[in-house]
């Protein structure tokens, strides 16, 4: 059998590539190499740097090799700035997507494996499972609720399989912690690292579960070869919820500097209280590992200490500047 895997230099990407190659699979891996990292990619997996954006590039793989099986993670997975940068977003996660799409149903692709997120359920009370009706609120989560009605609407046209997984607040090693942006924890250990206060928007009472990479990478990958899992939605993810002030404190105190400084910021427009339900997850795949919150923030920062802290990278293209948080705002200023 033979994988493609977008976004496989990225963080969640080269992690389930590690486990389909523990699966004797061959991956090909795609990725621009925007927000991952040619380190991330595993030796043993063929790598193609290229956009998923260029549908000729993407029509040129799928001709050179013959998949059985697409497994799409590559994105931008920033919620809150999805507003300000509407077409990049839209763009990145929704054309690009389209253009897999494409290329799967022409090539006869037996199954597209995708990762949406959490965020497709909006505001509505947790815990949120698959019955709800998604009310996305930020372009970002917009987008990845496009693709899988997309992938639905392919299935009943074309007959190509689909697994959508709608992943949240997965954290681990191989992560991009300079990405100021996105992945909160990441953001956390990096400022630590470079001596900076550590920062939250709003009063930090902000609820989430947070998911370890490795108690989700293997379902994702063998995802495939479960009958039960073949075209439907699952949540996947941690089931225990901390507030963001109790998250600062964990990763603070992992890192050795419990007495760091929090600085809280103006709130901005996100979901206050959001984690899921995983009933559904766990009665298709069975029981899955549930590593605690400070195992795994002690694994992820014993890697990070072992990189060292990463530049922050500063989002150049923003479309929006109105309603922008203001610490966002005072950035982009310096820059210019």
């Amino acid at each position: 059998m033979r994988a493609l895997v977008t976004g496989g230099a990225g963080f969640i990407g080269s992690h389930v590539v590690n486990e389909l190659l523990k699966m004797d699979m061959q991956v090909v891996v795609i990725d621009d190499l925007s927000g991952g990292f040619i380190e991330n990619i595993n030796p043993n997996a063929t790598f193609i740097e290229g956009t998923i954006l260029n549908h000729k590039f993407i029509d040129d793989v799928f001709n050179k090799y013959s998949f059985d099986y697409v497994y799409h993670l590559a994105a931008y997975a920033a919620e809150g700035l999805s507003h300000f940068i509407k077409r990049f977003n839209y763009n990145n996660n929704l054309i690009g997507s389209i253009n897999l799409i494409n290329s799967s149903v022409n090539h006869n692709v037996k199954c597209f494996v995708f990762t949406s997120s959490i965020a497709v359920y909006g505001a509505l009370k947790p815990p949120m499972h698959e019955d709800l009706h998604p009310e996305p609120e930020d372009s970002y989560a917009i987008a990845k609720y496009s693709v899988e009605l997309e992938l639905k609407a392919s299935k009943m046209m074309y007959d190509m399989d689909y697994v959508i997984f709608r992943p949240h607040n997965v954290y681990g090693e191989m992560q991009n912690i300079g990405d100021k942006y996105r992945n909160v924890i990441g953001i956390f250990m990096n400022q630590i690292m470079q001596g900076k206060p550590i920062t939250i928007f709003g009063d930090g009472k902000q609820t989430r579960a947070f998911s370890y990479i490795k108690d989700i990478s293997g379902i994702i990958a063998k995802s495939v070869d479960n009958v039960k899992a073949i075209n439907d939605v699952f949540n996947i993810g941690a089931d225990e919820t901390y507030t963001i002030s109790q998250l600062a404190k964990v990763v603070m105190d992992v890192m050795g500097n419990g007495d760091e400084e929090i600085r809280y910021l103006d709130a901005r427009k996100e979901v206050v209280h959001a984690h899921a339900d995983h009933s559904k997850v766990r009665e298709v795949f069975g029981a899955n590992t549930s590593t605690s919150l400070e195992s795994g923030v002690r694994a992820m920062a014993n890697w990070a200490l072992q990189v060292g802290s990463k530049e922050s990278q500063i989002f150049s293209s923003i479309e929006i500047e109105k309603n922008m948080p203001d610490s966002w705002k005072n950035i982009l200023r310096k820059e210019k």
